[in-house]
């Protein structure tokens, strides 16, 4: 038997890193099996699908490592209408649906304060096809059905606890049960990784696969994600856009890692490892089935270590995006354009700063207000950062260091040396004697190393800021 899994999300807005946890897990199922990954877009909400939600799955998976030609399809759900009916049509005459004309309404006042679902009130009625009639699937009266979940070992659930569910509108569309199972049988889906949120589904499905005539797959139902106070993950309250993670400058690579943490992790206690580890070491069985905390912080922490560890020349490509206000990915939007002007980035200019920077951002995007004063005309202004480092003194502190500067020569250790010198002879240490000059120079009392980003920016360009602050005291 060949492995074929499948991953189907809803083209109805932003990427869900859920989904994208689950679109991982298949991934790695599928290629550790020598199996298939199927991409299925279930397009049958028309009032909220949009083509551009589309695009936007396509380009979000490829940005975590899956490929458009790496896999099968994507197909569309909204193309398989005739076999959707045709399934239906066969559960109808084979006696296993029946149609119910009852309304909402209806149902809660024959059950009042005791509903608990359908009640089965039609299914002797014998009623037909016809305008406000729904087709419902006839559930065993008996027994029980069990569910082989590769996470959740074998849940079993009783028959009798299991309403008579709609499979079919009015109109004769099939709905979600019904449609996602047709799906997979003609897609020839033999395993289904899915969230947790879908397992209240899976009896019904395997009662729909039986009654089909078809062998169900087999499930497995990977945690929840939920966020710091232990909710599911809402694109309401939290933040779960994977496109916004990426446009903020979180590395692909860092992230994939991160989602493949959700309810499982590599041996000892490793967590930041290569991906060729992850797809030997994950196995599917060992997944924690309790609910998986997405935390943004360790995610932070995460992406830090990975741009620590891009060679220079990679790290220099990544911050480019922020650095020139282009595309951070193919189909993306521009990332904000730079503070400065366009024709004052010198790529020269910050690949002498990128490694100075490399080791104090976490994210691609803190680039900017880490090198800005290299590329704006003028430094950024800081008005708390200049009143707490212009004090009483400043005025002839800064005096001194531009004597100083204008005759050392021009390397980081001998401006160091020379502003040392300085405090010196004003009982100050490098870190005081530094302050004003550094915010005079950069425009923030913290940053980059300062000799060193002194010695990128040029004797001129430093002693003109220099003067420039001693003129404002």
């Amino acid at each position: 038997m060949t492995v074929r899994v499948r991953f189907a999300p809803s083209p109805t807005g932003m990427f869900h890193v859920g989904g994208a946890r689950s679109a991982l897990q298949n991934w790695i199922y599928a290629r550790q099996h020598g199996g298939v990954f199927v991409l299925r877009i279930e397009d049958t909400d028309v009032a909220r699908n949009r083509p551009e939600w589309t695009e936007g799955i396509l380009d979000a998976l490829a940005w975590i490592g899956i490929a458009r030609d790496t896999y099968e399809g994507p197909y569309f759900q909204s193309t398989y209408a005739e076999q959707h009916c045709a399934a239906a049509h066969q559960l109808y005459t084979s006696g296993r649906a029946y149609y119910c004309d009852c309304t909402r309404e209806m149902i809660q006042e024959r059950a009042g304060a005791q509903f608990r679902g359908y009640d089965g009130f039609c299914r002797d009625r014998s009623l037909g096809p016809g305008e406000g009639r729904a087709l419902r699937f006839r559930t065993p009266d008996e027994g029980e059905t069990r569910v082989v979940d590769l996470v959740r070992g074998e849940p079993t659930f009783d028959n009798r606890l299991i309403e008579d569910f709609v499979i079919a509108r009015a109109d004769g569309s099939a709905v979600f049960l019904l449609a996602n199972v047709v799906d997979d049988m003609t897609m020839g889906i033999t395993h289904v990784i899915r969230a947790e949120e879908h397992l209240p589904n899976t009896p019904k499905q395997q009662l729909l696969w039986d009654a089909l005539g078809r062998t169900p797959p087999i499930w497995a139902h990977v945690p929840v994600v939920v966020n710091e106070k232990r909710q599911k993950l809402s694109k309401r309250r939290d933040k779960v856009a994977l496109e916004q993670y990426r446009d903020e400058g979180y590395l692909a690579d860092a992230m994939r890692n991160y989602l493949m943490l959700l309810g499982w992790a590599p041996a000892n206690d490793r967590e930041i490892v290569p991906w060729s580890v992850i797809e030997d070491e994950f196995r599917i069985e060992d997944v924690n089935p309790s609910p998986a905390f997405f935390d943004e912080k360790k995610l932070r922490a995460f992406n830090g270590e990975y741009i620590r560890a891009l060679p220079p020349a990679a790290f220099v490509e990544a911050c480019t995006p922020w650095l020139t206000g282009t595309p951070v990915a193919p189909g993306t939007t521009d990332v904000p354009a730079p503070p400065w002007p366009a024709a004052n980035f010198d790529p020269k200019v910050f690949e002498a700063l990128a490694p100075h920077a490399q080791t104090r951002i976490a994210l691609l995007s803190e680039i900017v207000p880490n090198v800005d004063f290299a590329f704006l005309d003028e430094p950024p202004t800081d008005e708390a950062a200049w009143a707490k480092a212009m004090k009483e003194g400043s005025a002839d502190l800064l005096d001194a260091a531009i004597a100083a500067f204008e005759s050392a020569s021009w390397e980081a250790e001998t401006l160091k040396s020379a502003l040392e010198a300085v405090g010196a002879e004003r009982g100050l240490k490098l870190g005081k004697a530094q302050a004003p000059v550094r915010v005079a120079v950069t425009g923030r009392s913290v940053g980059l190393p300062l000799f060193e980003s002194l010695e990128v920016l040029g004797r001129e360009r430093t002693l003109s800021r220099l003067r420039a602050a001693r003129a404002r005291l």
